[in-house]
């Protein structure tokens, strides 16, 4: 088994880089960072859906108020979605509240409330994606719950699962491992990196199919290349050879409007701190109720009783001990994200996208992007190459002198990964076109 080398890294910088950066440190640390954040917006939730039905989600003003509601510091660009997102004022209240409320009385008497807002949570997510509760779980993250589907499938020598090689690890490395331990055979295919039909990204998958093949693991948008894949006909297709589909959503949850029982897939995983923009460390894991019966659960804690007792999910969610402020405020996430209107928040994470890559081009016209202009087969993930061997200096110029943050790739897909959210404006895409064409 290979391993591959992670592709988000810098170079360790220069004496004198690192002697600039340290300075600049010393004096941020000097002052406490909340200082530099916006200050919380007078504007509701039910305010913001007044404004969104009267502005309607086209006006670009509309988009500012969004922005209002997230305390970035002034100057800063945020375009790291894929990574790590900032969450709203009001996910936060209710993330830091329940988290006083528990550090001022942490009785079982006074944390009883919090079943209800878990369970609130759940069916929260539940509607958002289009599942029951039953097939719901609040997890910590997307590796989790991939490593919870992993492990929880009873697979042997002679079956075959059939992989992306654009998984994220958690969804491609952790199934080489369970494949040393118990023998089943692992395929990875590999797509065109610049499909332009469905078709191409379908029959990459479907020429791997054998009567052997028990499970495709994929991911509806990749990380690494910002490729999107059609998920429902591929599950579909699936589905009819009796092949179990898992879908790690980790670039979709949050981003474009998911029907979970509407796209097919067996299951579904994603993270709260990404596109969803919700507390960290919370995720979800999603089963379909069909299939709960026959995966094991990786984890058996407390409650597990009354969990097998239920019939659904919740047995792969006896974590023990959680940080219950960051389940309830998943809830609050999924009310914020209803506040927008997930078709409206998908439709501008595409706008900007694509404001983005036509910015870009304008200003360095041989740019190469390895994300999709194909509507439908590419999400917010964009990636660029800037034409360089090695993006590093650009990466660190474009965040040192332009406040521009995004992300490094290496490997199959290098350049400079720009994820715009809707948190951001039409006018930030073409500063960080600038930005980039002033560095390279």
């Amino acid at each position: 088994m290979t391993t591959r080398t992670p592709t988000d890294v810098t170079r360790l910088p220069d004496r004198r880089r690192f002697l600039k950066r340290a300075a600049a440190g010393a004096a941020l640390a000097a002052t406490p960072a909340w200082t530099f954040a916006r200050p919380k917006p007078d504007l509701g939730l039910e305010d913001l859906s007044a404004r969104r039905d009267l502005a309607g989600t086209g006006d670009e003003s509309f988009w500012e108020m969004v922005k209002g509601q997230f305390p970035l510091r002034p100057g800063l660009i945020l375009v790291n979605a894929a990574n790590l997102c900032p969450s709203p004022w009001p996910v936060q209240e209710t993330v830091f509240g329940y988290t006083r409320d528990i550090d001022q009385d942490a009785s079982f008497h006074n944390r009883a409330k919090f079943s209800a807002l878990a369970a609130k949570s759940v069916e929260s997510l539940a509607e958002l994606l289009g599942a029951s509760p039953e097939e719901i779980v609040v997890t910590r993250n997307t590796s989790e719950s991939n490593n919870a589907v992993i492990n929880g499938l009873v697979l042997g020598a002679g079956d075959e699962v059939v992989l992306w090689d654009q998984n994220h690890p958690t969804n491609n490395v952790a199934w080489d491992v369970r494949a040393d331990r118990f023998g089943y055979r692992v395929i990875r295919v590999t797509t065109p990196p610049a499909p332009e039909t469905e078709d191409e990204l379908i029959d990459a998958f479907v020429s791997a199919f054998t009567d052997r093949t028990r499970v495709l693991a994929v991911t509806q948008i990749s990380n690494i290349s910002g490729v999107e894949l059609p998920a429902r006909r591929l599950c579909e297709i699936a589905r009819e050879r009796g092949i179990y589909v898992h879908m790690d959503g980790a670039q979709s949850f949050g981003a474009v409007a998911v029907d979970l029982h509407d796209m097919g897939c067996d299951s579904y995983t994603g993270s709260a701190h990404k596109w969803f923009c919700g507390p960290k460390e919370a995720g979800v894991l999603y089963v379909r109720a069909d299939r709960v019966a026959e995966l094991w659960p990786s984890v058996v804690g407390v409650g597990w009783d009354g969990a097998i007792a239920g019939g659904g999910a919740d047995k792969f969610g006896t974590f023990g001990q959680r940080d219950d402020a960051a389940v309830a405020g998943v809830g609050k996430t999924v009310e914020f994200h209803q506040a927008i209107g997930a078709a409206a928040i998908e439709e501008r994470m595409r706008a900007l996208a694509a404001g983005l890559k036509a910015a870009i081009r304008e200003r360095i016209p041989g740019v190469k992007f390895h994300t999709s202009d194909v509507p439908g087969l590419g999400g917010g993930v964009v990636i660029a190459e800037l034409g360089v061997d090695d993006h590093t200096e650009i990466y660190n110029r474009i965040y040192e002198e332009h406040g521009v943050a995004g992300a490094l790739r290496r490997g199959v897909f290098p350049g400079i990964r720009l994820c715009p959210h809707m948190y951001n404006t039409m006018a930030e895409m073409e500063q960080v076109a600038d930005a980039l064409a002033r560095s390279v």
